[in-house]
């Protein structure tokens, strides 16, 4: 998952250079070069693989009695993000392979990412510009130790070198990545730049994991996997304050993680059950701090100055179970202890998420797909305490509030216009935005261009 937030207000800006090359790469004839790509790999080659996705998305004006800070702006708004990846692959040795990936961003999410702690597009980061900018999201190194078992063959994709293995392996990751690279995944709920786009609906909404402004981080995991599960374990390095930028290795702040997966079978059909626990440890302020400073010294709470070393846990359970052929059904449950400030993701302290992903074989578009989902989100006595009395987070912060659930629908249907080029559109009804009943209900529509090559 990817996510950003910006300081100040701009409005939305389509940069030519950027669609010129995104169309560029959409148009080309990428199902042969993907194609030629995944052959190299496996002779112990290299292998170049991109892809570019632009998402539009726009909310009409809606009820807003008052805004803050950190609001959703009430009026009508539109913004658009456009990335550009390169993902550059080497077989350094048996079983190991080294992977570099490029970056050029452009574009805000709407009102700059703030004002929805279920942010509606998993393709807006927390930091956002008018003009196209250059970073290196991911540099790591993956090796893959067989075990033994049924041997399995590797699909060749960006970051995934072709090949073959066994069932039974370990998988060792070291470098710069995201940590949903490999926690928390969901074959159906988990990629802004081809299913849904909500952050609450492709990630665990309470799972607040390490990451730098956009969603990266340095660290290692471990993945030991038997026939039927698989166990993971991963040290990542957190952001030195939170919601910071992490701009070199140093794990003084840092989250430990461990996932327990199980796969299994139900009326035929294949599933996947995963149970996630996660430990913060670094300087956070106590909610109940801040809004007892703030009272002493008559002005709004403010987590920085009581900002103490602790530790913050959390737990998520990940479902998804094929139904048939063609449709899926998914579900996540996480809550984290919600006494402290919210660190790197977002202010959610418990949210349950469920839906559905058909395919279109019914009716004649077997490459196409659709999606629903429901997610309810919600915060903690403490923290609804804290942004009552006027204190403002990661994303959310009205100057008061009349706490409700945040209750958030989405619809989107992605069709596949050419092997490699899908269109989507989208809709998100969010109730309660930032958990305001005085705000809201908001209505979010999306076009969502992706091509691969």
């Amino acid at each position: 998952m990817t996510y950003r937030t910006s300081s100040a207000t701009r409005a939305a800006t389509s940069h030519p250079l950027l669609h010129a090359l995104l169309f560029a790469a959409v148009l080309s004839p990428t199902a042969d070069a993907a194609s030629a790509a995944a052959e190299s790999p496996a002779d112990g080659g290299f292998a170049v693989y991109g892809q570019g996705t632009s998402v539009t998305q726009n909310t009409p004006s809606f009820q807003a009695p008052y805004s803050g800070q950190n609001s959703l702006k009430p009026r009508h708004d539109t913004q658009e993000t456009t990335d550009l990846t390169l993902y550059v692959g080497h077989r350094l040795w048996h079983g190991a392979e080294g992977w570099v990936n490029a970056e050029v961003d452009q574009g805000f999410g709407l009102s700059n990412t703030v004002g929805v702690a279920g942010f509606p597009s998993g393709e807006a980061y927390k930091v956002g510009a008018s003009t196209p900018y250059l970073r290196l999201p991911r540099a790591f190194v993956r090796q893959t130790i067989p075990l033994g078992g049924a041997t399995q063959p590797i699909a060749a994709a960006g970051n995934q070198m072709a090949g073959e293995t066994t069932s039974d392996q370990l998988v060792l990751t070291v470098g710069k990545f995201s940590v949903v690279d490999i926690f928390d995944t969901n074959a159906y709920a988990h990629d802004p730049r081809g299913d849904f786009l909500n952050w609450s609906v492709i990630d665990a909404g309470a799972f607040d994991y390490a990451a730098d402004a956009w969603g990266y981080t340095y660290g290692a995991a471990a993945e030991w996997s038997r026939s039927w599960w698989t166990l993971r374990a991963g040290l990542f390095e957190m952001s030195p304050v939170p919601n910071g930028k992490v701009v070199k290795v140093d794990f003084s702040a840092r989250m430990a993680v461990l996932e327990w997966e199980v796969r299994h079978d139900w009326a035929g059909q294949p599933g996947k059950l995963k149970l996630l626990a996660f430990s913060n440890r670094a300087a956070m302020g106590s909610y109940r701090d801040a809004v007892r400073l703030g009272q002493q010294l008559g002005v709004a709470p403010d987590t920085a100055p009581v900002r103490r070393r602790a530790s913050r846990a959390g737990l998520a359970l990940n479902a998804e179970q094929d139904l048939s052929p063609d449709l899926g059904l998914f579900a996540r449950a996480s809550a984290n202890e919600g006494g402290k400030e919210a660190y790197e993701f977002t202010e959610i302290n418990r949210s349950l998420s469920a839906g559905l992903q058909l395919k279109g074989r019914a009716w004649g578009r077997a490459d196409d797909k659709a999606g629903v989902a429901a997610v309810v989100n919600g915060l903690s006595h403490a923290a609804r305490e804290y942004f009552s009395a006027g204190g403002t987070g990661i994303l959310i912060g009205d100057g008061r509030l009349r706490y409700g659930s945040e209750n958030i629908l989405e619809l989107y249907y992605a069709m596949r216009l050419l092997p490699a080029v899908a269109v989507s559109m989208d809709y998100q009804h969010i109730g309660n935005p930032a958990y305001n009943r005085d705000r809201g209900p908001v209505s979010v529509w999306g076009l969502r261009l992706h091509g691969e090559f």
